[in-house]
């Protein structure tokens, strides 16, 4: 077993820098720090016992005295009420601090400045305080999401923030403006940590961590550790526990900014203390080998823990608690985890998706896995994360179904920009381009719905998970298709599903594959949409018409189903006949009369009146209710010619006929009645 120190690790130069003219400071006269210089409490109690006290308010400090102004930096305002006060500055302010604090005071002079970073962080409440009221602190990226559109936006970050978060929310933030002028600051040591102590934490078994707990730049050390290894985060020597180096052939030793040598010295011997006194061990011990033995082969990282939990401190930030839900508070949730004052966890930590309403989530009485995020806040309670205990806990799992590509099922919790968000320990994203095998106009009607899922990439460093159903759904789709080009014949007749219209057509699901059917083949009468005949999600009868195995494309048929009327047109309309219709269409060469679904008749213009006629529209019009002679039927053909004109004719014709009947009864009666009156008269 060896010991590996990362090649960058303690305190940075701004650090140094700081603890260097706090102790120059003291020198001279008396000094006090508004609150702790560096986040380590090590350091803090030296500067203590050199006469650096601590103070929270300025108010506590006498005209003359020494303000040291810590690395984190402070709002411009402090400086100000200092100067009224006759308080002497000594501004250890670090270099890189300083810089971002130049730049959030020029940037919101033109535009909306956004900090990432920890809204509690001294640092980000600096950075704030000299951007002015035009600016504001985000944390995550679903922060980032909920943005409004601002014309323009400056964004800086927190300079202990890890890069590929500053990237993702940065990437976001390009959503919610047309002008984003990005400043990266970063600092070169932060980064410079992180890398090393990434690198560090793939190769080895254990991931030892020095500095403080309330370090920002300590904590997310860790978190990237975490990724890779086995990572326990102390903040002093005497919390080394033996336990941690069983089974390791190599540990890793790393430290935060604000970590001074002798503190990481101190680790470091203790450590190659215990790995001396383990190696010992295992050389000498033959039930130590065969217990080692069997931990590596049989026994995970969780019971491990559950074995051995009660051997290192069980409530520091980070660790890993369960508890009872005692109480529910508006928008809180209160934990029992067997400490001094129960846990909190605020509704945006109960899980990795948004939460409408917390009694989805948990219920009074119910056991919770959390992650302590604070042991203490100024109410006193122990501040918890559910999601991020989730996360963790999910991690193993996802990156095992991410390698064998093994469904999963989650539940649908909200849409957003681009896709659906699900929870699946970590927030997971489905692309709406992956949530079926076809379009998708209406994402909101999958919320509550659970989905059949692949991962199809995860990179739990970057929070990363994306999901498809579209995958799963295609391959089974695949599988039916191969299946019925097996089976289907041209002449079949099967039952299908609509699925969605185009203006050729619509498609119809047979099983697995979508066949057209042809506005053509859809009625034997003319249609100018589907949706006259069609609507999505009918179900129909079809008759295969045509079968390309090659181009894997299917036709159908639907007016196939029906007798053809002009089969028998001789019969029903026999030549010289009159007949009823609806003017369907007009052309500059006659209009054309429905005598019945698929069979259309042709009145030339010719035909139309007595007179004669310039437009068709002069004489009918769509929808008009006409009556016709038939003049010419060709059923080989498919028509049959109308004339109105005839019909007039013929009725004008019965009507002159009817006239001179009429006529010639009335002169009848009158040479008889007068005869008859005439003889009447000479008998008189």
């Amino acid at each position: 077993m060896r010991i590996i120190r990362a090649e960058k690790a303690g305190f940075c130069f701004g650090v140094k820098r700081a603890i260097d003219m706090a102790e120059k400071a003291i020198a001279n006269d008396s000094a006090a720090s508004l609150g702790p210089l560096i986040h380590n409490q090590q350091v803090v109690d030296y500067l203590k016992g050199k006469g650096i006290e601590v103070t929270d308010s300025l108010d506590q400090l006498k005209t003359g005295q020494q303000l040291i102004i810590r690395s984190h930096g402070v709002p411009p305002r402090i400086y100000s009420e200092a100067e009224k006060k006759g308080i002497k500055i000594v501004d250890a302010t670090c270099p890189y601090v300083q810089k971002a604090q130049g730049l959030a005071a020029k940037s919101s002079r033109e535009t909306h400045v956004i900090v990432i970073g920890d809204k509690n962080h001294p640092e980000v409440i600096g950075l704030l305080g000299w951007a002015g009221d035009n600016s504001q602190a985000i944390e995550t990226i679903d922060e980032a999401r909920s943005l409004p559109f601002y014309p323009s936006i400056a964004v800086l970050a927190q300079t202990t923030l890890p890069m590929n978060t500053f990237t993702d929310i940065t990437e976001e933030l390009r959503l919610h403006t047309n002008n984003l002028l990005v400043h990266n600051t970063i600092c070169r040591a932060t980064e410079e940590r992180q890398a090393s102590a990434h690198k560090l934490s793939e190769k080895v078994d254990v991931m030892i961590v020095v500095g403080g707990r309330t370090s920002s730049n300590t904590r997310k050390l860790r978190d990237i550790c975490c990724q890779k290894t086995k990572t326990y985060l102390i903040e002093t020597v005497d919390e080394l526990q033996e336990i941690w180096f069983r089974n390791a052939t190599s540990v890793g030793l790393t430290a935060g900014a604000s970590t001074p040598d002798w503190i990481i010295e101190e680790v470091y011997t203790k450590m190659s203390d215990i790995i001396e006194k383990t190696n010992e061990a295992l050389e000498d011990d033959p039930t130590v080998e065969k217990l080692v033995e069997t931990s590596a082969e049989g026994n995970n990282d969780e019971n491990m823990m559950s074995n051995f939990d009660s051997e290192f401190p069980k409530i520091y930030g980070g660790a890993i608690v369960k508890g009872t839900v005692v109480k529910i508070s508006g928008d809180e949730v209160f934990v029992d985890i067997s400490w001094k004052s129960e846990g909190v966890i605020p509704i945006e930590e109960l899980s990795s998706t948004k939460v409408t309403d917390i009694n989805d989530i948990v219920k009074v009485g119910d056991t919770v896995t959390v992650m302590v995020t604070r042991v203490e806040n100024n109410e006193g309670y122990t501040m918890l994360s559910r999601r991020r205990a989730s996360e963790i806990e999910a991690r193993e799992k996802l990156a095992e179904l991410a390698q064998t590509k093994e469904e999963v099922q989650a539940k649908v919790t909200e849409v957003i920009k681009g896709g659906l968000l699900v929870d699946l320990g970590m927030r997971g994203f489905v692309p709406a381009s992956q949530v079926d095998v076809g379009y998708v106009d209406d994402l909101s009607k999958y919320v509550g719905q659970t989905l059949r899922l692949r991962i199809i990439e995860f990179d739990a460093s970057k929070r990363k998970l994306v999901l498809s159903q579209k995958a799963i759904l295609a391959e089974e789709q695949k599988e039916k298709r191969e299946k019925l080009f097996e089976t289907l014949k041209e002449g079949d007749v099967v039952k299908g599903t609509v699925r969605r219209l185009a203006t050729f057509g619509a498609f119809v699901d047979i099983g697995g594959i979508d066949g057209l059917l042809h506005v053509s083949d859809m009625a034997f009468s003319r249609i100018n949409h589907p949706s006259e005949v069609v609507n999505v999600d009918d179900e129909v009868d079809v008759q295969v018409l045509n079968i390309d195995r090659e181009k894997a494309k299917i036709s159908l048929g639907l007016k196939q189903m029906r007798n053809n009327p002009w089969s028998n047109i001789n019969e029903k309309y026999p030549e010289g006949s009159i007949v009823k219709g609806k003017v369907v269409r007009i052309a500059p060469f006659g209009a054309f009369v429905q005598l019945e679904d698929g069979v259309d008749a042709l009145v030339h213009i010719s035909q139309l009146a007595n007179q004669r006629v310039n437009r068709v529209e002069d004489i009918v019009k769509v929808g008009d209710e006409v009556s016709a002679k038939v003049i010419e039927c060709k059923p080989e053909e498919k028509r049959i010619s109308l004339s109105i004109k005839e019909t007039l004719v013929d009725s004008q014709k019965a009507e002159e006929q009817e006239a001179l009947e009429s006529q010639q009864e009335v002169s009848e009666v009158t040479i008889g009645d007068v005869v008859g009156d005439i003889n009447q008269s000479d008998n008189e």
